[in-house]
């Protein structure tokens, strides 16, 4: 019910305030890519019950019971296969190593705590006894555990996302705008785009090795091969989907552009990268996608301690649940690979007007 002011004019009830918060909630889900709960919150607003159940059974039924099907398959079929390690790990050996590597990396932690407070007690009995001179502090080197390696392929991804990003989005601004500039470019594009990673990596690894010679604690030089791995691998793209778009800007807009007289800055990002947008986000979807598969084969060669490098590890270990981590490993990838995309489709859907799944 709604009540009337003196003026006449109608104020919400708290009822229909409490619906439009529950479909703001409910578009907020869709817009991170999790519309699979949108029914339940259009349902609490009162929108239509068969409506939102038939959306709750394509959005979240459905593809529970395709997950269901599939791990009932894994489990039946797996233990027929045997290998050299024995036979095929099920779901529950492989849901088994999360608390293992958890443990590991409680361990690991101690391990730690315990090294900076015996490193911290050994100095100050040396400043009580007049050595302050002999103090050293030193870093806990101990083995990286799985969360850590986890950590560490996501910043270096990052880091070789970011220079593809830097460098694709100019360039091509520079193809759209520019027919004789993306005549130039073009057979570079089509030759290089097709690379695999293993191909570029021993380039990199020896242009690193030549020019980095002195490697930081924060960039050491396996994750700098690894970045930049994945910069020359994931920065196509981006670069041919931002082209793309640049040259499909409305010719009208781009003529208003040159009525107004706006310098080339100004009619790039008060017309060209606003209309050209969604398709740059496209490109930035494909381009994380692309660079967090060529990371791993990277981490494996250039032994960046990453999740590539865990798998490559376990592989070479040989133990009876090396398996076991490495299907681990590959779940953990899917699932980050698919994390990443739905922060990169809530961007374009925050970014963008017509952001498509």
């Amino acid at each position: 019910m709604s009540e009337a002011t003196a003026s006449g004019s109608v104020m919400p009830s708290a009822d229909s305030n409490v619906k439009r918060g529950l479909n703001r909630i409910a578009d907020a889900f869709e817009t991170i890519g999790l519309g699979w709960v949108s029914p339940f919150f259009r349902i609490a607003a009162g929108e239509s019950l068969s409506v939102q159940l038939a959306e709750l059974r394509h959005r979240l039924f459905i593809p529970v019971l395709g997950l269901a099907v599939f791990l009932g398959l894994w489990a039946a079929l797996a233990p027929q296969v045997k290998t050299s390690l024995g036979v095929i790990p099920g779901p529950v050996q492989v849901a088994e190593q999360v608390g293992v590597l958890w443990d590991d990396h409680q361990r690991e932690g101690e391990k730690e705590i315990a090294f900076y407070e015996r490193q911290a007690a050994r100095n100050e009995k040396l400043i009580a006894a007049g050595n302050a001179d002999k103090v050293k502090e030193r870093v806990y080197t101990g083995k990286p555990t799985y969360l850590d390696q986890i950590w560490t392929s996501l910043f270096t991804v990052a880091v070789g996302f970011l220079i593809a990003t830097v460098i694709a989005i100019p360039m091509g601004i520079a193809c759209g705008l520019s027919k004789s500039f993306n005549g130039a470019l073009n057979p570079l594009i089509q030759i290089f785009k097709p690379v695999s990673p293993l191909a570029w990596l021993p380039i990199v690894t020896m242009v690193v090795s030549a020019l980095y010679t002195a490697p930081s604690d924060w960039f050491p030089k396996s994750l700098v091969i690894s970045a930049i791995t994945v910069t020359l691998c994931s920065l196509w793209p981006t670069l041919i989907n931002t082209a793309l778009g640049v040259a499909s800007v409305d010719k009208d807009l781009m003529n208003v552009s040159r009525v107004l007289r706006l310098s080339t800055f100004k009619s790039i990002t008060k017309v060209v990268l606003p209309s050209a947008l969604p398709l740059i986000f496209t490109g930035l979807r494909l381009s994380l996608g692309v660079g967090w598969m060529v990371l791993i084969a990277a981490e494996m060669l250039a032994q960046n301690p990453g999740l590539g490098k865990f798998v490559w590890d376990e592989f070479q270990n040989g133990s009876s649940d090396s398996l076991a981590r490495i299907m681990l490993a590959v779940i953990t990838i899917g699932l980050i690979g698919f994390l990443l995309d739905r922060v990169m489709y809530t961007l374009q859907s925050a970014f963008t007007f017509t952001a498509n799944r």
